[in-house]
């Protein structure tokens, strides 16, 4: 019998910068289990082809999108929420300069399911896009600090009424929950409750199917203003 590998993740990336540009597209390039479909130097032909896919009732032909904040015309969070307005459910990853707080909410209200800064190291970048793909939301480690403190004090100032049950949450998954309140990822979760990514992961997705949210900073936000941990 042959083996069978995976299909390599369907990447697209939009960027001004021709230097930045020519130096992701080299490393997507050398990564095999990566394919580089297409690249934008603004976020208007992007959103036409978007579009284009929209009205023919196709599927958007990348997996995820790399997108800068600091793009000509139209800016890179005002793209996203246009993308995803057209696809709920389409992957971005923000790769980007802006590390100050008001850049980082706005993306991430914008739908942004992930931020990193431009001095990422190359593997890190690589294993940000595949985890992505896999339902974690990658953040640059100063950027998780600053968003973490973001829903604490939006908690502070929004605290919502205490929930009357417990919604359902095993003891294990509130454990997974407070993990991501501390701002750790996948693997440190992993490592401080002694088990697999995969079944951090397979926690995560029972416990944005009970609290109805999507992501990651959603589901922090939503267990500090109702208290579970």
């Amino acid at each position: 019998m042959t083996a069978t590998t995976s299909a390599p993740l369907l990447v697209a990336l939009v960027e001004d910068d021709p230097d930045f540009s020519d130096g992701v597209v080299a490393l997507l390039r050398r990564e095999p289990s990566v394919r580089l479909v297409a690249t934008y130097k603004a976020a208007a032909p992007m959103l036409a082809q978007a579009k284009k896919a929209r009205r023919m009732e196709l599927g958007l032909p990348w997996d995820l999108l790399l997108m800068d904040l600091g793009l000509p015309e139209m800016d890179g969070c005002e793209a996203t929420r246009r993308l995803k307005a057209l696809y709920p459910h389409a992957q971005v990853l923000v790769l980007t300069v802006f590390e100050e707080p008001a850049n980082v909410l706005a993306a991430i209200c914008a739908g942004a399911d992930g931020y990193l800064l431009k001095n990422v190291p190359a593997r890190d970048l690589i294993a940000a896009i595949k985890a992505l793909t896999h339902d974690n939301a990658p953040l640059s480690g100063r950027i998780a600090a600053t968003v973490l403190e973001l829903i604490k004090k939006s908690h502070a100032r929004h605290r919502g009424p205490p929930l009357l049950k417990d919604l359902g949450l095993t003891a294990r998954e509130i454990e997974v929950l407070r993990g991501l309140v501390d701002g750790l990822g996948y693997r440190e979760i992993g490592e401080r409750l002694g088990i697999a990514q995969d079944t951090v992961r397979s926690h995560i997705r029972k416990i944005y199917t009970t609290l109805q949210v999507h992501r990651v900073s959603e589901a922090v936000t939503f267990a500090l203003r109702h208290g579970l941990v």
